[in-house]
């Protein structure tokens, strides 16, 4: 008989990674090196270069895909019992729309970690946060263990460059309906003593629960910290007297008679601008004056200020009783306003009332 490498080395077979969850297809559990091929990639494979290694020991087939869950879920296997993925990894873990765990300039932003006091050897691509950390605010989710989503949140509003970035932060949570305001500050209030707290909480009298997108949240921030202007109305509906709907402005401000529409690329497409055109005549002829910004008001600050106070004075400030539009709904209409609203809807419901928020952007 041939002498047979494989058999003098221990090596049986060829590892294949198992399906990592049923409900996340395509991830890849990392595995510790195993030559007998029944747990973990042999020294044969790792030698012929068909595993990539992800952290120390721990390995994953060399042609896996670096998703975002991909990233997390190798993060996720460094972790000891009573530790968990937090922050923006954590929301993404559970869909959040608007956490893709990239940063401002397209780079990958590193997956925290909290590790309640422990100290871990980590990676690139990973970050580590010790603080305390109950084992009440832990929960498995799709066989990762991740912080519960106010915690999340709260790390990322903590941790956020600007109180502007942490409001973001909170308002694009709440668009998902991982949290609400009141979750979100009883948890603060359990955080007196940690980082970034008060940054946090002055972040969260700038939260609204129903901006659809970063660009409304950051909008409606140069119109109150910038421009010293009143709160606005996000994306609540407008309705002629006859109680016929007839447009969503992304920001309204309900005393001036003003609203402003945010156009990012999508309003580029052809037929999306001929359908904004169509939308901004109809809330014209109701007597409401129109502002649209665009991404390159937000690189020049001041004009944009210049315009939303030059807007607000051209409005027509029209009594209640006056006017020919409303923002009270009629009985037909179902309000999808707060998180409580959002969370109350069935699915159909949500697939019916919540379709257009993707097209806001």
């Amino acid at each position: 008989m041939l002498d047979d490498p494989a058999r003098r080395t221990g090596e049986l077979t060829r590892f294949e990674p198992p399906p990592f969850h049923p409900a996340r297809p395509g991830l890849v559990a990392p595995a510790r090196r195993d030559d007998s091929g029944r747990a973990g990639p042999t020294r044969r494979q790792l030698r012929a270069g068909e595993f990539r290694r992800t952290s120390h020991g721990r390995w994953v087939p060399a042609a896996t895909p670096t998703t975002t869950q991909q990233r997390i879920l190798e993060a996720a296997a460094l972790l000891p019992e009573r530790c968990a993925v937090t922050g923006w990894a954590a929301l993404h873990w559970l869909g959040a729309t608007w956490f893709d765990g990239t940063d401002t300039s397209g780079g990958q932003r590193p997956v925290p970690l909290a590790t309640g006091g422990l100290d871990l050897r980590v990676p690139p691509g990973v970050s580590v946060c010790a603080e305390h950390l109950p084992l009440a605010s832990l929960v498995e989710v799709d066989g990762v263990v991740i912080t519960l989503p106010e915690r999340s949140v709260g790390f990322e509003m903590r941790y956020a460059p600007s109180v502007r970035q942490a409001a973001v932060t909170a308002g694009m949570a709440a668009y998902d309906d991982l949290v609400d305001r009141r979750e979100l500050a009883l948890h603060l209030a359990s955080q007196r003593s940690r980082t970034g707290v008060p940054r946090a909480r002055e972040a969260y009298e700038l939260v609204q629960e129903n901006w659809w997108s970063p660009a409304e949240a950051w909008t409606e921030m140069v119109w109150i910290l910038d421009a010293g202007l009143p709160r606005l109305r996000c994306n609540v509906p407008v309705f002629d007297r006859a109680g016929r709907f007839v447009a969503t402005p992304d920001l309204l401000d309900e005393e001036a008679g003003l609203a402003i529409d945010y156009d990012g690329a999508v309003h580029l497409d052809l037929a999306q601008r001929h359908r904004d055109l169509v939308r901004t005549e109809a809330l014209r002829a109701l007597g409401l004056r129109v502002l649209v910004v665009m991404a390159a008001d937000h690189r020049r600050r001041g004009h944009l200020v210049h315009r939303m106070l030059a807007a607000r004075r051209a409005a027509r400030f029209e009594a209640e009783s006056s006017r020919r539009w409303t923002t009270d709904p009629p009985g037909w209409w179902r309000s999808t306003l707060t998180v409580a609203d959002r969370r109350a809807l069935s699915p159909e419901d949500r697939a019916r009332w919540l379709r257009y928020r993707l097209t806001s952007g």
